[in-house]
């Protein structure tokens, strides 16, 4: 009995140490695997795996709480606090799970991928862009973000938009891939930024506003929205500079500029109040009001609602007859229809953004997406 008393805590004590030997190697295996990751793994992963890495190489958070408004710094120490106790070992452990399901998922993908779609065009992450049957469909591609708009998408449909004005298609349509058509501009564009860059992100972020709506508004040909599912802010706004909607009755329409602290953009300000009168306008943009898809379309924002179950079948079959009319015929009277009003748009779209860097460097503002957030992460 007394051999066993002294060999019991021997044999555990090896074990141990082999366990925690095998666990560093696969910390640091998973390290060198992180860095072979092709796809961006979201903001939500990203700060476990520097939370785990924090707790395994540091320990428990001790390091002081970030002020409110450095958002990076706070919410990487939010999540590196929310391990509370949790031990090295364990970290390292549940880092290694981590990154290996990241790596089994990408691989997984990669294996799934069909072989490139038809008249496919190269050069896009955030898109899926292709020409067929005279129709240049510009896809919306990050659905695990609900087609959020990030900066990288704005510049990707920007240069979509130019090849598609330029190419030997007659008709360009814009829709979503996955069950939202889009969620609007991608929150999380404000949120690696330091106080002391703000001034430079607003005004960064007028210009590309900028260019990307009066791209809408100069766009040559036919423009056609398919709005498979939900669309949100930036997205629904620039609806009024396209010729044609087309909605699934799953779709729904919202513009949350006050609750954001905002102010509308894509020529809403002056587009909605002639599309659906100012008391409707004034309901969508002032207060928040989201619209179902026959709402938008008793309003005239939407050009005709489908049921979900045939909208994809219904929509595509007019849409390539659309695309056999005559090409100049099709152009040269969009810009008929467009001419008187250019001037106009652009300058409302210069104002639109003016007004917007203003509001990104308010207090109200600020406030209201740091709130948002708080929300967000008590989901």
């Amino acid at each position: 009995r007394p051999t066993q008393a002294v060999c019991t805590p021997a044999i555990h004590l090896h074990m141990t140490a082999a366990t925690m030997q095998v666990s560093q190697k696969d910390f640091q295996k998973a390290q060198e695997q992180l860095k072979l990751l092709k796809k961006d793994p979201g903001n939500e992963t990203k700060l476990k795996l520097y939370a785990l890495f924090k707790q395994a190489t540091e320990g428990p958070c001790n390091d002081p709480k970030p002020g409110m408004l450095d958002f990076v710094k706070k919410a990487k120490w939010d999540a590196w606090n929310s391990l509370g106790n949790l031990s090295q070992d364990n970290a390292r452990q549940k880092y290694a799970e981590l990154v290996s399901s990241l790596v089994s998922a990408e691989s997984a993908s990669q294996q799934k991928v069909a072989p490139p779609e038809e008249g496919r065009h190269d050069g896009y992450e955030t898109l899926i862009v292709t020409t067929k049957n005279n129709i240049t469909k510009i896809m919306f591609n990050r659905p695990d973000k609900k087609n959020a708009i990030n900066h990288q998408m704005y510049r990707e449909i920007i240069k979509a938009l130019e090849e598609a004005g330029k190419n030997d298609s007659t008709i360009a349509v814009i829709t979503g891939n996955g069950d939202y058509y889009s969620s609007g501009n991608d929150l999380n564009n404000f949120t690696n930024i330091q106080p002391g860059e703000m001034e430079k992100m607003a005004k960064d972020g007028a210009v590309l506003l900028k260019e990307f709506v009066g791209h809408f508004i100069d766009f040559p040909k036919p423009l056609i929205a398919v709005v498979n599912g939900p669309a949100v802010g930036i997205c629904v706004t620039v609806l009024g500079l396209c010729d044609l909607v087309y909605a699934s009755d799953r779709a729904t329409f919202h513009s949350p500029f006050s609750q954001l602290g905002q102010s509308p953009e894509g020529c809403s300000s002056y587009l909605f109040p002639k599309i659906m009168g100012l008391a409707k306008a004034s309901e969508m943009l002032l207060f928040n009001k989201k619209l179902t898809a026959a709402e938008a379309c008793a309003q005239g924002l939407v050009t005709e609602v489908f049921p979900d179950s045939s909208f994809q079948k219904e929509v595509w079959a007019r849409l390539e007859a659309y695309a056999s009319l005559p090409k100049n015929s099709l152009a040269v009277s969009k810009q008929l229809l467009r001419s008187m009003e250019k001037e106009k748009l652009h300058a409302v779209n210069s104002r639109e953004c003016e007004v917007l860097t203003e509001r990104w460097l308010s207090d109200e503002c600020i406030n209201a997406i740091v709130s948002f957030f708080q929300r967000k992460s008590k989901l």
